[in-house]
């Protein structure tokens, strides 16, 4: 059984996934933050390159790649952002 998890892409990585938001499906029993980046990536091969310095939450937390994902979750890719 699966589930859906709802990803929702900010500033550069949305660029690179090419839209803002994006609904993946999900192993329940099995997936964890690095698990879901590793399947983002492979969807979208140009964020790989910029992988190690985006940070991911997970429902509004910060989120370490052992992290589980489950179906309902909101998970987001945060890029570093400058400016001033």
């Amino acid at each position: 059984m699966s589930g859906v998890v709802k990803v929702l892409a900010f500033a550069g990585a949305r660029e690179l996934v090419g839209a803002a938001e994006l609904e993946l499906e999900v192993d329940p029993l099995q997936c964890t933050v690095a698990d879901l980046m590793d399947e983002i990536c492979a969807r979208h091969p140009g964020l790989a390159g910029y992988r190690s310095i985006i940070r991911v939450a997970v429902n509004g937390v910060y989120a370490s790649d052992g992290q589980p994902v489950v179906a309902g979750d909101e998970v987001a890719l945060i890029p570093p952002v400058a400016g001033g």
